[in-house]
């Protein structure tokens, strides 16, 4: 036995499950696939497990499973909901268990009994992925393929592949995490057979890898197809969906920490790569330090987290960053890096920092050349009283000097928040941002607020520490 199966042997005791445990989520899962089944029955319906329980790839601290409720494709949307909630709550009350609705694509019900998750979803019964009428109706055939290809020998290294994925916080599709999906671990161990054999073969990916297990493509149509998933670092075709990727939430910086992570453990074998790291929490002193190095201003955004599901919480705060930071750039200030935080409650936070926070009170505006006699007319009128200097000509061009209106960032990003809802969506700030914003926000920039917020959210000192210690990726 090589140094890398020896650890993997060693790690694979820790991370799978107890027989107790196994026994606990199995037989749960039976019941409530039974009672789904009677209830579906009621209206022509049926019910299937899925997740990594039908296939034994769970890690023991997902106690979890899905029951995915098949209805006819017959049935209106409004009625697939309405018995999909129905057969969910009977579920989750004949088990004595507590129930919530969250809301996808349909509304669903989540439950937990004994401490298990547990997720009722309705889909319809389609005969092909071709006819699915939403996303979730795609799940049924995603069963049938991995329990068919998913060789039980086959369990132990998806395992090892969702560990090692999770402990280096790229586990998950979610808009959060931009990882790895439980799905994709399958597929990635359907294809290379090996968890050793997948590492082996991810440090020679390159941005546009293509993986089509069924062979759906010939090797001449790859250009289009990284035409047709442009952006997408890694392209896995799904076997059961030709037009899919699979691996679509996968983001460049999760697809080159998997290429980093393969290699350290390749070359350097060490169970540590599969359980977290303690990542403490940025002391004050550090972030004077951070900052008086690189000579930076930090200005945080606080505001109350809308209350919306995490997958469309956090692609409102990154796309309120990017029209901030444009906000900010059409007023010459500049932005070295920016990053979002949210404790998915009731704090979040977007965080800038400044390369260019303050500017002189001086500013030049550049008008038309001397030529154009109807532009020049227009400038000259429009800077008559405003111009301290000039109007003088330079390089042909009419010039004026003015008085800047926003002398730091701080002030500007003050001048274009304190706006009332209607204007900031305008602005284009997302929707959910914006209600919260108009609501009230603060923005902060002393190292003694910062820390106030650190010492009342320990994440958040995690992820600022995360922030100013930024890996090498290669």
């Amino acid at each position: 036995m090589n140094e890398h199966e020896k650890i993997l042997k060693e790690v694979l005791a820790y991370i799978k499950p107890k027989a107790e445990e196994k026994k606990k989520l199995v037989n749960l899962a039976k019941k409530a696939l039974e009672i789904a089944n009677e209830e579906a029955k009621k209206i022509g319906g049926k019910a299937i497990l899925a997740g990594s329980v039908t296939r034994d790839t769970w890690l023991p601290d997902k106690m979890e499973f899905d029951v995915f409720v098949l209805l006819p494709p017959n049935l209106s949307e409004k009625k697939l909901e309405e018995f999909g909630l129905v057969i969910g709550k009977t579920v989750i009350e004949k088990l004595k268990g507590k129930y919530k609705i969250e809301y996808a694509q349909h509304p669903y019900v989540s439950g937990e009994i004994e401490g298990i998750e547990v997720d009722i979803v309705p889909c319809y019964e389609v005969k092909s992925p071709e006819k699915i009428k939403s996303a979730v109706d795609r799940t049924p055939f995603h069963v049938k393929y991995v329990e068919k290809n998913l060789l039980p020998a086959m369990s132990n290294e998806v395992r090892l592949l969702k560990q090692f994925l999770k402990a280096n916080e790229i586990y998950g599709a979610d808009a959060k995490t931009q990882g790895f999906s439980g799905y994709l671990c399958e597929l990635l161990i359907i294809y290379y057979k090996k968890f050793i054999e997948l590492l082996k073969n991810a440090v020679n990916w390159v941005p546009g890898e293509i993986i089509d297990i069924e062979g759906y493509y010939k090797k001449s149509e790859y250009k289009k197809l990284r035409k047709k998933f442009k952006d997408q670092p890694l392209i896995v075709i799904d076997p059961v969906d030709k037009n899919r990727n699979v691996a679509a939430a996968v983001s460049a910086q999760s697809f080159y920490i998997f290429k980093k992570i393969a290699k350290e453990f390749l070359v350097n074998p060490s169970g540590k790569l599969f359980f977290p790291r303690e990542i403490k929490p940025i002391t004050e002193n550090e972030l004077i330090i951070y900052q008086m190095k690189r000579r930076t201003e930090l200005i945080l955004l606080k505001f109350k987290a809308p209350q919306v599901v995490p997958d469309i919480l956090w692609p409102q705060l990154r796309r309120c960053a990017d029209r901030l930071e444009k906000i900010l750039r059409e007023n010459e200030f500049v932005v070295l890096r920016k990053d979002v935080y949210t404790n998915e409650k009731d704090l979040a936070i977007v965080l800038f920092e400044m390369e260019v926070s303050k500017l002189p009170i001086i500013q030049k505006r550049v008008g038309p050349k001397i030529f154009n006699l109807e532009d020049s007319g227009r400038f000259l009128k429009k800077y008559k009283e405003e111009a301290l200097v000039g109007p003088f000509i330079e390089n042909n061009c009419w010039c004026v000097e003015v008085r800047r209106r926003f002398l730091t960032a701080r002030e500007k990003l003050l001048d274009s928040l304190s706006k009332d809802e209607k204007i900031l969506k305008a602005k284009g700030i997302p929707n959910y941002i914006a209600q919260e914003i108009s609501k009230g926000f603060e923005l902060i920039c002393e190292t003694e607020k910062i820390m106030e917020l650190v010492k009342k959210d320990k994440n958040f000192g995690r992820f600022l520490r995360k922030y100013f210690e930024k890996e090498s990726l290669i």
